[in-house]
């Protein structure tokens, strides 16, 4: 890999990162880098960093990333990872200088695609979060076309790990779960929880995503990537439940949401591109991320306050909530 000179722009999109200390939310940032906070919604910030800094490449994986939410914050949704994005790409186009604009999509573009699902899949995304994905995806081939700005695009799911924002309490199940054990609490689970994942954990998708821009062959391609073996979530509660040395987890059954039931993806396309790579198994991840939680300690849940529509909203995320215009 060429040397470079590091640089950060990391953005926080969305209200709950405002709640986060900055100290927390720069532990993420290796030491050499520059920390810039703020969004991506903000296009005069986004245009002068590019301005300033002179990027050679770019890594855009600001989101706010909760597929069963975004049926109720359509704006939010759409203003943070669609106009947001954009004005990334915008930026990135102007500047003239980049040579690999790197995005991470999601595979809710699939929506309920045959699993395990593959890049030759025509994307049908279900919910507001994976259309807002795939619409970004399709812009950054058209200013492939009409600009020569290169981009590679990866489809991660269900990603989890050490850092990770456990006070969200609407997505990223490994979080909550683990709040909620540590708070001596029932594990919540929707539906009968047979609902299918394969649970990946930062350390298969980062390195990938990393040394994309040195990979000639990822130019103008798309890649799923994260674990291969999928679980149920009831499976899912029992391994956390043994990070956390109880034999079996305490489980509340709530009433099931619309959601895409069976999820998980195939990563021959990246394998034959990037190489084999090790995975982190299950219990190795999680058993991980327990260490960091129990030190981190449990996080009170804070509640999205900004929701459009309350009409089929799960009745525990309503509980409490009054409806924005």
């Amino acid at each position: 890999m060429k040397p470079v000179t590091a640089r950060a722009f990391v953005v926080a999109g969305h209200e709950e990162d405002r709640h986060r200390p900055v100290r927390e939310l720069a532990q993420a940032v290796p030491a050499g880098a520059e920390f810039v906070q703020g969004s991506v919604t903000d296009h005069k910030l986004v245009n002068d960093l590019f301005a300033d800094k002179k990027f050679d490449h770019v890594y855009h994986c600001a989101a706010y990333a909760a597929e069963g939410l975004s049926h109720f914050i359509k704006r939010f949704n759409y203003t943070n990872n669609v106009l947001g994005s954009i004005n990334v790409l915008n930026a990135a186009v102007r500047a003239e200088t980049v040579e690999r604009f790197v995005f991470a999509s999601s595979i809710a573009v699939y929506g309920p695609a045959q699993t395990p699902m593959s890049e030759d899949v025509v994307p049908e995304p279900e919910d507001p979060y994976g259309i807002a994905k795939y619409a970004v995806e399709l812009d950054l081939a058209a200013a492939q076309r009409m600009f020569g700005l290169d981009y590679t695009i990866f489809r991660p799911h269900n990603v989890y790990g050490e850092l990770q924002n456990s006070a969200d309490p609407y997505r990223n199940v490994i979080g909550i779960f683990m709040n909620q054990i540590m708070s001596g609490r029932p594990m919540t689970v929707f539906g009968d929880g047979l609902q299918t994942r394969a649970f990946t954990h930062i350390d298969d998708v980062a390195p990938a995503i990393a040394r994309s821009i040195d990979v000639p062959e990822a130019a103008n391609e798309v890649f799923n990537v994260g674990a291969d073996t999928p679980y149920t979530v009831l499976d899912l509660a029992r391994a956390v439940a043994r990070a956390f040395d109880a034999t079996e987890p305490e489980i509340e059954f709530l009433p099931a949401r619309k959601e895409v039931v069976h999820a998980f993806s195939d990563h021959a396309k990246l394998h034959r591109v990037f190489g084999d790579e090790p995975t982190v198994p299950l219990d190795e991840g999680l058993r991980r991320m327990a260490e960091w939680a129990r030190e981190t300690g449990v996080r009170e849940p804070i509640r999205f306050e900004s929701v459009e529509v309350l009409r089929n909203l799960p009745p525990s995320w309503a509980e409490g909530l009054t409806q924005t215009v």
